[in-house]
């Protein structure tokens, strides 16, 4: 099955790309970073990570011709996408970091900061913390029912239509979304990369769930 995925890591100057790029090659899957948006089309799998404010992240990917190649790829032709930390943020159809910002739209919600009225919530939410796993069948695929993951954010996504979308919820201070899995879009709050044997599980069922329908 390998040899027959190969798995773009964007990268839009955002961060974080080689422990992406390291944590699928230790599975065995390749995965290159490119700074192409023409190479998407000889890829089977696109990732889009991404650490830092949500406005930069949108002019990055505009700026560098990123917008109309992820539509094409991902939108119209389907192939499997998954956006991890700041690329699960750009999904929305607004952010609220520094001011208001457009995002891809992909997925009807906007993106605010943590807000809570406990004193002892420290933001940004950094660190190991649990997730509630809503559903089983796709990155949690023979996972329990709740899992413990690494975060890195000061902003959460707040999706309009709750019942569809969400497959993971996690609390601090508030309850958020902790992932989202959309057809043919996946997505977590969470750093796989950096969340060990349970993280490497994630992105394995990612590639597993979407080879079928991309073979």
């Amino acid at each position: 099955m390998t040899n027959h995925i190969r798995i773009a890591i964007i990268d839009y100057g955002m961060g974080n790309l080689s422990s992406v790029s390291n944590a699928f090659g230790r599975m065995g899957y390749m995965a290159s970073i490119t700074q192409n948006p023409d190479d998407l089309h000889r890829y089977s799998h696109i990732v889009l990570p991404g650490v830092g404010a949500f406005g930069d992240g949108m002019k990055n990917l505009g700026s560098s011709g990123w917008l109309e190649i992820l539509e094409e790829e991902v939108v119209e032709k389907r192939k499997p996408f998954l956006g991890i930390c700041l690329g699960m943020q750009l999904l929305a159809t607004m952010g609220t970091e520094y001011g208001l910002h457009k995002g891809l739209n992909w997925i009807p919600g906007t993106v605010n900061r943590i807000v809570s009225n406990d004193s002892q919530i420290r933001v940004p939410h950094v660190g190991w913390n649990d997730v509630q796993i809503l559903k089983k069948d796709g990155l949690y695929k023979n996972l329990e029912d709740s899992q413990v993951f690494y975060f890195v954010h000061s902003y959460v996504f707040e999706v309009e239509n709750k019942s569809n979308v969400i497959s993971g919820l996690t609390c601090h201070g508030i309850e958020f979304v902790a992932s989202l899995e959309k057809d043919n879009i996946y997505a977590t709050q969470f750093h796989p990369e950096k969340s060990q044997k349970i993280g490497l599980k994630v992105l394995d069922n990612f590639v597993k769930s979407t080879f079928k329908t991309n073979a």
